[in-house]
């Protein structure tokens, strides 16, 4: 259902959102807007994919959670990404993402509907780590023989 809403919905509500914005300021700057907010797009969701990367990596090898360095990377890269696709919601969305309040806001939206079900896999999961209390095993000798079962006392 959230599929065909971004199909359908998105595409109609970027061309309603060009169209007011071409009769307000002209539809040459409106396109030369669109193509400048584009190219500019890339150029961020590089740089900030990059920094993450960096960030990340640098906070695997002094052996610490990367955490909210790497979520705001990858809000950042998003953010970038956005401001590439054309239209002015989407560079909007994007902007905001760009900016730490907006960023702070995506964070805090996205612990609250991811949290608890990463608490919960984290918690199913951590049976199998290492330090963890292991049940005692089963004893699975086998001790069967094949009888006839016509020669055994009832």
């Amino acid at each position: 259902m959230m599929f065909l809403f971004l199909f359908i919905a998105v595409p109609v509500i970027e061309i309603t959102a060009f169209v007011e914005v071409g009769l307000a300021i002209g539809w040459i700057w409106a396109l030369a807007l669109l193509i400048t907010t584009s190219v500019v797009g890339v150029g961020i969701a590089r740089r900030e994919g990059r920094a993450a990367i960096i960030e990340v990596a640098r906070a695997f090898s002094e052996r610490r959670p990367p955490g909210v360095r790497a979520l705001d990377g990858a809000l950042g890269s998003i953010g970038g990404l956005l401001l590439a696709v054309p239209g002015f919601v989407t560079d909007a969305l994007g902007a905001l993402l760009l900016l730490p309040p907006g960023r702070r806001l995506a964070r805090r939206w996205l612990s609250s509907l991811f949290g608890a079900r990463f608490v919960g896999m984290a918690a199913g999961a951590g049976r199998f780590a290492r330090g963890a209390p292991r049940r005692p095993q089963a004893d699975v000798d086998s001790t069967a023989f094949e009888e006839d079962i016509g020669g055994l006392p009832r």
